[in-house]
């Protein structure tokens, strides 16, 4: 089979975030990936922005370079568009290529809100291409090894699970000017839809999805200090309208994971965990025994919380004893940058096809409905 004919917009030279660089092109770029792909366009805010950006990622001379979405959905040459840009220009991003029928990834979250979200899904269903969304989070092997766990049966049905996170930004009370946005609800981007979004996916993904959600929001620190990454001088101070304390609790339908009602616990606050406190742990309580997962260096399993350990533990109730779950990545995974490895798997699979537990438009829009519930009448006054 001939490499899919691949076009990035996002993928700049000078990027304030290079989520594109560090996650997408390894993969693209790797001996597995170049089977199966070929980057033949970029497209940034201009032309010459996309020309530097093939220079300074040392592209083949011939990659096209585009200055506008529309022209990219306009080359016959390309079969697949990746959307790695802001949030809340995903929408303008993909759109067109989606109308034209081209299959498209877009990062998540799809958009930057639930109507834009319902848009790109409704022109893909009009169009027939193939879609695809960054909820890489399903790859991770330790949320694999979770769900194989709990699809063998290992601990009979889920009774009630609780999720207990920190992460969304680095640090409590700062952030890289750069990412301004993030304090901006109108954007889209921030540790709700982003660093609570992953999460969110990941849990469902496994356990089923939560029905009856209701939310306790509280924004605890709303002046915001913006510090220069090189001099840690504070450059501005910002005031958010964005929740940095995110409780909720839901409960899942009667499934052959889990008994009717069981309820759903999540807490995640931004910035930073208790010294010596995971970043992430999260247990699912079953009728025979009790599986307990931590991530000792933060909540993004979809991308960089490996520099500690990332461990799984089950408890079986009849023995009463407790036993350590091994997880690995997969051999040619290691050879790619951690955040990048999760995102490669999904590569991987979607050029062999439709697979199992793919994320979709379809399946973000589900996310960003229930997103918006959690965010219903939010007013940080």
């Amino acid at each position: 089979m001939a490499p899919i004919r691949t076009a990035i917009i996002g993928l700049s030279g000078n990027a304030i975030t290079s989520w594109a660089s560090a996650a997408h092109l390894p993969y693209l770029l790797s001996a597995r990936g170049r089977e199966k792909y070929q980057i033949v366009a970029l497209c940034n805010s201009s032309v010459e922005a996309a020309k530097r950006a093939i220079e300074v990622f040392k592209l083949p001379p011939e990659t096209k370079a585009y200055g506008d979405p529309q022209s990219v959905a306009d080359d016959k040459d390309i079969d697949l568009v990746v959307v790695s840009t802001r949030v809340d220009v995903h929408h303008s991003s993909a759109l067109p290529s989606v109308k034209a029928g081209k299959d498209v990834f877009v990062e998540w979250p799809l958009a930057q809100d639930v109507a834009h979200a319902k848009e790109l899904v409704d022109a893909a269903r009009a169009a027939g291409g193939r879609t695809l969304v960054g909820h890489q989070g399903r790859e991770a092997p330790p949320v694999v090894k979770v769900r194989q766990l709990i699809e063998q049966g290992t601990i009979g049905k889920i009774l009630s699970s609780e999720v207990r996170a920190y992460g969304g930004a680095v640090d409590r009370e700062s952030l890289r000017p750069g990412l301004k946005y993030f304090l901006e609800k109108k954007v889209g981007g921030n540790i709700v839809t982003i660093g609570v979004g992953h999460l969110f996916d990941q849990i469902q993904h496994v356990i089923g999805d939560l029905q009856n959600i209701q939310p306790h929001l509280q924004l605890q620190r709303p002046n915001v200090l913006l510090r220069d990454s090189a001099t840690k001088e504070v450059v501005e101070v910002v005031k958010s309208d964005v929740p940095d304390l995110i409780i909720f609790n839901g409960n899942l339908a009667e499934s052959q994971k889990a008994v009717e009602g069981a309820n759903v616990l999540f807490r995640f606050r931004r910035g930073q965990a208790f010294p010596g406190e995971p970043g992430l742990t999260w247990a699912i309580n079953g009728e025979k025994g009790e599986i307990r997962l931590q991530a000792f260096s933060g909540a993004t399993l979809h991308a960089n919380s490996y520099d500690a350990p990332v461990t799984i533990e089950v408890h079986d109730f009849a023995t009463d004893k407790v036993e350590k779950v091994d997880w690995s990545w997969q051999e040619w995974q290691e050879a790619l940058p951690v955040v990048g490895r999760s995102i490669a798997v999904l590569y991987d699979k979607f050029a062999d096809g439709p697979f199992e537990g793919q994320p979709t438009f379809e399946t973000a829009l589900v996310r960003h409905e229930q997103l918006e519930t959690i965010l219903a009448g939010w007013d940080p006054k």
